[in-house]
């Protein structure tokens, strides 16, 4: 989905923004993350962004998955700022978004609660390089990322479209397959920080066989 407002610095996306925390749920640059709001807060937070950059920061906390549930959890210091591309009410009381991703954030500090959502001052100046579409694909070991995949759907019992697969842009089915895998939020976390492309996809490879390790599978590196 394209962004109609095109983000060519990061001087161009705000340094203070909302953000959200969701345990598991990691947003990268160029993809799409659908979310079903319904909490009060939230769904002022999604009215204010509309009325001024549509820009929402995503970010784990960095608790444990029950303390999580508490209203104020701890966060993690990395997250993804995205922009509302798609907004539809339901007619139930909630809203129905996808976030596209721009570029990831440090947290600098929190502000103050003057909402009733939390904001924070953020850096976008190590992440500079996400605005560089497919930046470092031609690094990518594509093959060993397919092979993992290949092995964790048939282990796991999982239906994939592969002529999907294989038409995806590298950085496009990286980007993804981070953010659609099934793993825990510590996980998680490691790939959204994972340096570059390169990287990420190593992390993506190494938790995948670990998983697969775990449930008893040969990973695919080990057949080599």
């Amino acid at each position: 989905m394209a962004i109609n407002k095109p983000y060519r610095s990061i001087s161009d996306l705000a340094d203070t923004i909302p953000v959200f925390p969701l345990p598991r749920a990691i947003l990268l640059p160029r993809t799409q993350l659908p979310l079903n709001i319904f909490e009060p807060r939230y769904l002022a937070m999604f009215d204010d962004a509309m009325k001024s950059d549509r820009l929402v920061g995503m970010i784990q906390p960095s608790a444990t998955e029950a303390s999580a549930q508490f209203d104020h959890p701890s966060l993690h210091t990395v997250g993804g700022v995205g922009r509302i591309t798609q907004i539809a009410e339901s007619g139930d009381g909630r809203y129905l978004i996808t976030l596209s991703g721009v570029c990831r954030f440090r947290i600098v500090d929190e502000l103050p609660m003057q909402q009733l959502y939390r904001q924070c001052r953020v850096s976008y100046s190590e992440f500079a390089h996400d605005l560089e579409a497919n930046a470092g694909e031609d690094e990518v070991d594509r093959p060993s990322v397919v092979d993992a995949l290949r092995t964790f759907t048939k282990a796991r019992g999982l239906r994939i479209d592969w002529d999907e697969i294989q038409r995806a842009p590298t950085e496009a089915l990286i980007n993804a397959l981070s953010m659609m895998s099934p793993f825990g939020p510590s996980e998680k976390q490691a790939l959204l920080e994972a340096d570059d492309l390169k990287s990420r996809a190593e992390t993506l490879v190494a938790i995948t066989e670990f998983e697969l390790a775990r449930d008893g599978t040969t990973p695919p590196s080990a057949l080599q």
